[in-house]
């Protein structure tokens, strides 16, 4: 048996030599991960020659070009050389989540198509672009000095091209029809931009590639004179301090759960009760989504655990007069509610979350500006910390939804869709849901963060399932 290993490990080694480097360098690193999750099984130390192929034509690689910066088209004057910050972006961590949206209109059927003219022109035409919504959005070409400010010194945004050898349709499990595609991956740091502030950027920056003077907005850079951020802000306010008692060690598993306008029609009606007569889409979906990762997390410990659940609110649209979604940083609070129930109910789950958001009026949002508004913000987080306590566990939803990404056009159409990436997730991500539109605005796109083992039994729970697909091409 041992000899038999060996032996198709050497045909494996030879079959690789047929690669270059960078392919085989891909090969190893998968077989690397194979390994470990075998727990270092000889026989998982062995690849088909077909699994091999199947990497390869995955494989994603660099263009080789040399590193480019991408800075602004005219430089950033002396005045505005320092950024402020504000207290909201104090409180959320410096981590680089990533928006990825693709693009598909070339029908690799024709033979008239040039696809590496047409390429090479939407690159230019990007780069270009990018230079000149930098003007307009100078902090994002600038590096952050310390917790309060960003030094606009026009460094510029890193620019990397990559190739997939594979068409866009099998990247995205529809093999029926091969089409040129185009991802755009936009990864901006956490500590200046909200989702509100990222989808602001790509809606300017696509109106300038566009030409669209209409439709291009120049940002509101002086969020800190309304949340001014302070000298004495402390770890133990951000939000990471929040979620470190409920941190978990393990390997995090991503999976989709997508609710079409049918379903979430239906969920609505579920959701309703005397308390809570008009649920939105998003309370429906959280509800049931929280509804069924408890009923996880309780099956999988064999105990009921008091579940935190949190959920984002952008405080620009609870303020009266509503502050402009162009006004750029971090202007979101996450409201808290308490899961004490055993089995809660669908629109018990619902009315909690309406309940919580509620809390966030023009009064709340008012009491964190100004002079007082540190003083306050304390006082806020001193009791999210306090009902912190009296839970075992957490739940955090973020919401994308009407935020106008799906509508984002560079030129060459919408994007048939768009979605969230993060290498190297911190810890605080385990039990994190992050909810977008679906392609046509009215459905939910869930993607789901959980440990292992609990999505083992989620991507198996018949009352989730009977709303949601899991996992189906985002091209339909």
């Amino acid at each position: 048996m041992h000899s038999q290993l060996q032996e198709q490990q050497l045909e494996k080694l030879k079959y690789m030599r047929r690669f270059h480097l960078d392919e085989q360098s891909a090969i190893l690193e998968k077989l690397h991960h194979q390994l470990v999750d075998a727990n270092f099984d000889g026989e998982a130390s062995v690849l088909s020659s077909e699994k091999i192929q199947e990497i390869v034509r995955r494989k994603v690689s660099p263009v080789s070009k040399p590193r480019e910066w991408i800075k602004p088209s005219s430089p950033t004057p002396f005045q505005l050389k320092t950024h402020k910050l504000c207290l909201f972006d104090q409180y959320v961590g410096h981590h680089f989540p990533s928006t990825l949206l693709f693009y598909q209109d070339l029908d690799l059927s024709s033979t008239l198509v040039d696809i590496d003219h047409i390429v090479s022109e939407r690159l230019q035409l990007l780069r270009q672009s990018l230079s000149e919504v930098l003007t307009l959005y100078y902090p994002l070409a600038g590096k952050i000095k310390d917790d309060i400010s960003v030094d606009c010194n026009d460094e510029g945004i890193y620019f990397v091209e990559a190739r997939a050898k594979i068409p866009l349709n099998q990247f995205l499990n529809q093999p029926n029809r091969s089409f040129i595609g185009l991802a755009i991956c936009i990864s901006l740091s956490h500590k200046v931009c909200d989702e509100t502030t990222t989808s602001s950027f790509m809606r300017t920056w696509s109106a300038i590639a566009r030409k669209n003077i209409e439709e291009t907005i120049c940002p509101d850079c002086d969020a800190a004179s309304l949340f001014p951020p302070s000298d004495e802000f402390l770890s133990e306010l951000t939000f990471a301090a929040q979620v470190i008692p409920f941190v978990k060690t393990g390997r995090v598993a991503t999976r989709r759960f997508v609710f079409e306008a049918t379903a979430i029609a239906n969920l609505k009606a579920k959701a309703t009760s005397l308390s809570l007569q008009n649920p939105t889409r998003v309370e429906a979906v959280s509800a049931l989504l929280s509804k069924c990762i408890i009923r996880v997390m309780n099956k999988r410990s064999g105990i009921h655990k008091p579940t935190l659940l949190k959920h984002i609110v952008n405080l620009r649209r609870r303020s009266k007069p509503p502050i402009s979604d162009h006004c750029m940083g971090n202007l979101v609070w996450h409201v808290n509610a308490l899961c004490t129930e055993k089995e809660a109910d669908l629109d018990g789950l619902a009315t909690k979350f309406r309940e919580a958001i509620k809390i966030v009026n023009d009064d709340f949002v008012k009491s964190l500006q100004g002079d007082e508004g540190f003083v306050n913000f304390r006082k806020v987080v001193q009791d999210v910390l306090e009902a912190s306590s009296k839970a075992e566990d957490i739940i955090t939803f973020t919401s994308w939804c009407n935020t106008g990404l799906n509508n984002i056009d560079f030129g060459w159409g919408k994007p048939v869709w768009v979605s969230f990436f993060q290498d190297e997730l911190p810890p605080a991500f385990m039990n994190l849901i992050m909810l977008m539109d679906t392609r046509l605005g009215v459905g939910i796109d869930a993607l789901v963060l959980l440990p292992e083992e609990d999505m083992a039994l989620l991507e198996h729970d018949e009352e989730l399932l009977a709303f949601s697909k899991l996992d189906p091409s985002p091209l339909g």
